[in-house]
């Protein structure tokens, strides 16, 4: 296990602190109280220091995509008191692994994923992921399905409090669909709403997102390129 008092790569932790000092100047540049926006740091192909980077520069709410990558980090920093977000798709043969490392399941889309994490994790706290963007790529339900998504993760006991979305690209197409995110998640009675990435966070904010999830605008590039990203 690594102690949260040990941290060698201090060049990683400047950076770090120098674009949190950046991140944070844009959400108040947005309109927004730094109180009313929790910033997960996505550190997905990084390894263990960077959530050490993270957690010395103030945060306390880490993402990962992977679940192999998720646990084998939770397992190494176990004394780090931070919460782990797991933002990937879910396969029915890995949540119980998911349910395992993650305090907050962040991408349930279909039925029998919400059946299967009410087994193996009764109550667990989770997002109900909406497709905003059509593309056979993303997970997510859409936006008639995550009403009775959610619906029927509440029937299972499950904690639902938010709902997690990545926005199409083009602006007028991602405007509309922060919109349609916050009216959906204010008609549900959900208080999280996870919308906004690195190169969207503005419009998300804009839009009420009271979870932004950021990887690049922390770290920099992706050390493994070609993997589809939420951050």
């Amino acid at each position: 296990m690594t102690s949260p008092a040990s941290f060698a790569n201090e060049e990683l932790a400047a950076r770090v602190q120098q674009n949190l000092a950046v991140l944070r100047e844009r959400i108040v540049l947005a309109g927004r109280d730094l109180a009313t926006v929790r910033i997960v740091a996505v550190t997905k192909t990084f390894g263990p220091e960077a959530v050490l980077a993270a957690y010395h520069a103030g945060l306390t709410h880490v993402g990962e995509n992977y679940v192999d990558e998720l646990c084998t980090k939770r397992e190494s920093l176990a004394d780090l008191p931070v919460r782990w977000h797991y933002l990937g798709a879910l396969q029915s043969n890995k949540i119980a692994k998911v349910a395992r490392c993650a305090d907050v399941v962040c991408g349930i889309s279909r039925a029998k994923e919400v059946d299967v994490l009410a087994r193996v994790r009764p109550m667990a706290t989770c997002y109900v992921q909406v497709d905003a963007t059509g593309a056979t790529q993303r997970n997510g339900a859409s936006f008639v399905e995550a009403r009775a998504l959610v619906a029927h993760a509440r029937d299972r006991g499950l904690n639902v409090s938010g709902l997690m979305m990545v926005a199409p690209p083009e602006p007028a197409l991602a405007d509309r669909a922060f919109a349609d995110t916050r009216d959906l998640a204010d008609e549900l009675g959900l208080t999280e709403r996870s919308m906004g990435m690195s190169e969207d966070l503005e419009l998300a904010l804009a839009h009420g997102s009271t979870e932004i999830r950021v990887g690049r605008g922390l770290f920099g590039p992706r050390e493994t390129p070609g993997r589809s990203a939420l951050t």
